[in-house]
């Protein structure tokens, strides 16, 4: 008895001085976790809407691909990036320092146009925007773009002299596609 129990402890202590079995095919590998960030969006107002003298009672229009009078914005951003352009229009353009005394200003669906530099410019654009609603587009090549906006202002016939003046307002935003 006195041998078996030795012999059972002294296999233990074997067992546990062999321990367990070691793993002799182990292998890894690393990746990286990686991001890009875009560069920042920005856009600047480079030209006014100008609708010039105008006459009570006869409405004026000023076209998108008029040089000097359509309303124009430069955007720069991520290249091929998608942007949404989202204009914010006031319905009526009002007398300096009266702003109880307003003039119409409408906004066709077809009042605005873009370039990405795919296009021809003013003249000749890469595509329309209707500026009364959200649109969706892509940043050129170069990370640019160009937007322009025409509009009408209606006079009423009886409408005070003066200057008159409001926002037109493009906002740009990343959509991240």
């Amino acid at each position: 008895m006195f041998c078996k129990r030795m012999l059972l402890v002294a296999l233990a202590a074997i067992l546990v001085s062999v321990g367990p079995p070691q793993v002799q095919a182990q292998e890894s590998a690393t990746i990286q976790a990686l991001a890009t960030v875009v560069s920042s969006l920005s856009i600047t107002g480079d030209n006014n809407l100008q609708f010039g003298t105008v006459t009570p009672g006869v409405s004026k229009t000023v076209d998108k691909s008029e040089p000097g009078f359509a309303g124009q914005w430069s955007i720069v951003g991520g290249i091929g990036a998608e942007i949404t352009l989202d204009f914010t229009l006031p319905d009526s353009l009002l007398l300096v320092g009266d702003s109880t005394n307003g003039m119409p200003i409408s906004f066709s669906p077809l009042d605005a146009s873009w370039d990405d530099g795919s296009g021809g410019g003013q003249l000749a654009p890469s595509g329309v925007i209707d500026p009364n609603g959200l649109g969706t587009e892509r940043l050129g090549a170069s990370g640019q773009m160009v937007v322009w906006i025409g509009g009408r202002v209606t006079p009423r016939i009886a409408q005070t002299g003066g200057d008159y003046a409001e926002d037109v307002v493009l906002s740009v935003a990343y959509t991240g596609n």
